[in-house]
This record gives structure tokens, C-alpha cells and sequence, in this order.
């Protein structure tokens, strides 16, 4: 297969009021924020790890059967997946049977979610 995997790591995320918004409508902008939806927000993301295709493959094999592996899977089946905190726990027993170059930068990331449940990852599918 050609191709490569990248996970894009969360860095900072901004409301977009570009515009003059009135008082009441920045009350649900801020509401809508805090229960997690993303009305006005933007997320800024930075490239963690890019990884061929071929090996992102052969590295997910090493995972046991189960949740965490189908996740990770899941960027194969869909062409992009979302790991965020409610992930981060079971991936993180997966892979600590994984002892890869790309298992570090991962495990990392995934501690970091279980304290700040704002971080997550996008990983895709690329050409």
C-alpha cells in the first residue's frame, strides 16, 4: 500500500469573533463552548508523527484484539479517526504491549489527555 498515516496533535483552540457580535449571542457562543460543542471555534493543530502507510499497518497488528485496536483501525475503514480522552485509557494498555519509534510520541500524548480532557488527536489517511 502507498500512502501514510499522520496524527495531528491539538495545540491551541481560539473562539473566531472576527466579527462584532452582539452581547447575547457571544453568551451562547460561550455556552455552546462549555458543553462541548464547536460554535465559533477554531482548533489549531501541529503534525506529531507521519507514518507510511505500510508500517502504520504492521504496528497496529501488535495490538491485542479488542476496542483499541478496532479504533486504530478505524483510520483504514474511514480514512480518519478522532482519539480523544475517552480513548486515551484503553489505547494506553494497548500500546504498552507495543514498543515501537511511534509508541512514545503516542503514550505521551495519551497520558496528557487523561489530565486535560480539551487535548485530542486527529489522525488521517493520506496520499
Amino acid at each position: 500500500m502507498s500512502g501514510r498515516v499522520i496524527f495531528y496533535q491539538l495545540t491551541h483552540k481560539f473562539v473566531n469573533l472576527a466579527q462584532d457580535i452582539p452581547e447575547g449571542s457571544k453568551q451562547v457562543v460561550y455556552y455552546s463552548l462549555a458543553i462541548g460543542h464547536h460554535v465559533g471555534l477554531m482548533d489549531c493543530f501541529h503534525c506529531l508523527m507521519e507514518i507510511p502507510l505500510d508500517d502504520y499497518c504492521q504496528w497496529i497488528t501488535h495490538l491485542p484484539e479488542g476496542a483499541a485496536r478496532r479504533k486504530m483501525e478505524g483510520v483504514l475503514k474511514w480514512g480518519e479517526i478522532e482519539v480523544n480522552q475517552s480513548h486515551a485509557s484503553e489505547l494506553l494498555e494497548a500500546f504498552d504491549k507495543s514498543q515501537t519509534q511511534w509508541t512514545g510520541a503516542l503514550v505521551q500524548c495519551l497520558q496528557a489527555m487523561r489530565n486535560e480532557p480539551a487535548l485530542y488527536l486527529m489522525v488521517r489517511r493520506c496520499q
